[in-house]
C-alpha cells in the first residue's frame, strides 16, 4: 500500500516540485539558441585580442552625466590603453592604463592614480561607474570569463542582449569593419538599474 501510494504522489510532487521554477520569459522576437557558427565566432573575437578603436562614450546616471570622446583605445591582450577626452567635470585628457584587477589614471594635470579597483578609481576620478575590465570582452560581442551570461540572439541570428554582473549590454548596430573579420559591434549600449553607458564606435584596427 506504502508502495502504491507513493506511484501515485510521486507525479504531483514531481509537478509541485517543477511549478517552484521561475522562467523569465524571452524577449518577443528573441531566441538563447545560439547561431550555428557562434562556436567559430566566439572563438575568432577570442584571438582578435590586440585592437585599436575610436568612437565616443556617453555616461548616464542619477548623480551626473556627460560624454567623451575616445581618442583611442589600445587592447594588448589583457593591458589596455584608454585616451579620453571630456570637458565633463574638468577631466580634459585622461589616460586609463591597466590589466584586470590593476589600473593607473593620468589626469590632464598629469596627477596619476594608481589602485587595485578599476572601477573605483574611474568612479573617483570622473565620477562615472564603468565596468572598465568587462567592457574590453562586451565590447567585441563577447560575455567576460568571469561571472555567468546570458546571451539573446535575434532574428537575423545575431547578438541582440547579454546579460551579465548586473549589466544588460545592448547590441544596438554591427558594421564589417574588418576584412575576414566577423562583423563587429559599432554601437553598444550597457545598462544596470538608473545607470547606462552608451559607446559608439567609429574604427576597428588591429594591431600586432
Amino acid at each position: 500500500m506504502t508502495r502504491a501510494l507513493l506511484v501515485l504522489l510521486f507525479p504531483l510532487i514531481v509537478f509541485s516540485g517543477c511549478t517552484s521554477i521561475q522562467l523569465e520569459p524571452l524577449p518577443e522576437g528573441m531566441t538563447d539558441q545560439p547561431p550555428a557558427d557562434w562556436d567559430k565566432r566566439t572563438q575568432t573575437l577570442r584571438q582578435f585580442s590586440h585592437w585599436t578603436l575610436s568612437g565616443k562614450l556617453a555616461v548616464r546616471q542619477p548623480s551626473d552625466s556627460g560624454t567623451a570622446v575616445i581618442n583611442r583605445w589600445t587592447q594588448q591582450g589583457p593591458a589596455y590603453q584608454l585616451d579620453l577626452s571630456s570637458s565633463f567635470m574638468g577631466m580634459g585628457r585622461t589616460r586609463l592604463e591597466g590589466v584586470p584587477g590593476m589600473i593607473e589614471l593620468t589626469t590632464s594635470g598629469g596627477d596619476t592614480y594608481r589602485s587595485s579597483d578599476p572601477g573605483d578609481l574611474v568612479e573617483a576620478a570622473t565620477g562615472w561607474q564603468l565596468p572598465i575590465d568587462s567592457l574590453a570582452w562586451w565590447i567585441r560581442g563577447l560575455p567576460a570569463p568571469d561571472g555567468q551570461p546570458r546571451l539573446l540572439f535575434n532574428q537575423q541570428q545575431k547578438l541582440a542582449i547579454l546579460e551579465q554582473d548586473g549589466w544588460e549590454i545592448r547590441y544596438d548596430r554591427w558594421h564589417g569593419f574588418l576584412d575576414g573579420m566577423p562583423e563587429l559591434p559599432s554601437r553598444i549600449t550597457a545598462l544596470k538599474g538608473d545607470k547606462r553607458v552608451r559607446v559608439v564606435i567609429a574604427s576597428w584596427r588591429r594591431e600586432e
